[in-house]
């Protein structure tokens, strides 16, 4: 597949209800995507998970912008590649920038399902044919709505429920989770927010079986969080400090960890996810797919990475209507009263690209084109 344009929009979605972290709170997303355009007349579509704010990681939406437009693009606009896992290995010489990676390489992965008219699931070596989906739950200052959401999210479906914690609103709001629902498969979320020593705190959760606590300490921190393990007799599950497959190795011979969460944007897309999958497999540790967010189309790569065997826990993949009033695909993610999401199996993500709505919600946007140069060889046009 020879690529021969990429075209970049920034779009502005507002989310149904504010979201709620330790790093703070969201109330519109600002959204990179990415258009690829092959040769051969595919096209495929990917998007930057990045937030607005450095807080997750060191990347952001205007990072990402200048990155892709400045570095990445230029090492792939105009080049042929004979399989879409070639695209990360032409932006290796760009050091992180992980996020924004993920965005050229999902897009290269559809446009690369598509033009062997496969589903993006099927590519990548899915299985199943629907996936779980569980419930994230932004932190509530309220714990009495935060118990009604939970109901409501339960009548819907969602077969796991997590929620987000940071100090101060941790330990009492879990205990009343758990007093209401005793037997949900339930998880917590801390983002980094706690230290190593926050351990008599951390412990205290052990009381609330617990299926996993994800990412206690810091964002780039995997030894001190296999101090924390030996501590705990509930699971550590690593998000942020796993950015490849070298972090994942790592993790789990130092016993950092007994789950790990997969980002397609943390990773650098399908193809460093594929490898740390298989790589947990091998070793009997857990992953599930994590989420950012996401439109819809960074919820379909999530949807066909998620049917990948070894995605033993329910994700955080769940339904349009809960971010947005209307997303940017056709149709709408939906999830079955049994908690699942259907596996697409036509061509590429399996949705359809609202590209209208797309166009009412750009505040910019750029198209980057390859252009024979008077030698015969491809340039690009930035």
């Amino acid at each position: 597949m020879k690529i021969v344009a990429i075209h970049a929009r920034e779009i502005s979605m507002q989310l149904v209800a504010p979201f709620e972290t330790s790093f703070g709170v969201v109330h519109n997303r600002r959204i990179l995507l990415l258009k690829l355009h092959s040769e051969d007349g595919s096209s495929g579509w990917g998007e930057v998970t990045a937030g607005e704010g450095p807080f997750y990681n060191p990347e952001t939406t205007d990072t990402a912008w200048i990155v892709l437009r400045d570095f990445l693009v230029p090492l792939l606009l105009g080049k042929t590649f004979e399989a879409p896992e070639a695209a990360l290995r032409a932006m290796e010489p760009v050091r992180g920038h992980e996020m924004a990676k993920a965005a050229l390489e999902n897009a290269v992965w559809d446009a690369f399902a598509k033009g062997q008219s496969t589903s993006l699931s099927k590519l990548l070596g899915g299985t199943r044919t629907e996936i779980s989906s569980g419930v994230s739950l932004g932190i509530h200052q309220d714990t009495g709505k935060l118990l009604d959401r939970i109901d409501q999210e339960l009548a819907a479906g969602y077969q796991r429920v997590k929620l987000k914690i940071k100090p101060g609103k941790d330990i009492e709001v879990v205990s009343a989770v758990r007093n209401k629902y005793p037997k949900i498969a339930l998880t917590v979320d801390a983002n980094s927010a706690y230290r190593l020593a926050d351990i008599a705190l951390l412990k205290q959760l052990d009381a609330f079986n617990l299926t996993y606590i994800e990412q206690p300490l810091e964002w780039n921190e995997i030894y001190q969080h296999a101090v924390l393990q030996r501590q705990l007799n509930t699971p550590i599950c690593l998000d942020e400090c796993i950015h490849n497959l070298r972090d994942a190795e790592a993790a789990i011979e130092l016993g950092a960890c007994k789950v790990i969460n997969i980002k397609l944007g943390r990773v650098s897309g399908h193809t460093e996810a594929r490898r740390i999958q298989a790589y947990c497999m091998d070793h009997g540790v857990p992953v599930w797919c994590g989420g950012m967010l996401e439109s819809g189309i960074g919820r379909a790569h999530n949807i066909a990475m998620s049917s990948l065997p070894g995605f033993v826990f329910p994700g955080d993949v769940s339904a349009s209507k809960r971010y947005w009033e209307e997303d940017i695909i056709l149709p709408a993610v939906e999830v079955s009263a049994q908690g699942t999401i259907r596996v697409p199996n036509s061509p590429g993500i399996g949705f359809t690209v609202n590209e209208k709505r797309i166009e009412k919600l750009t505040v910019r946007q750029e198209e980057w084109k390859a252009v024979p140069s008077v030698s015969g060889v491809p340039v690009s046009t930035i």
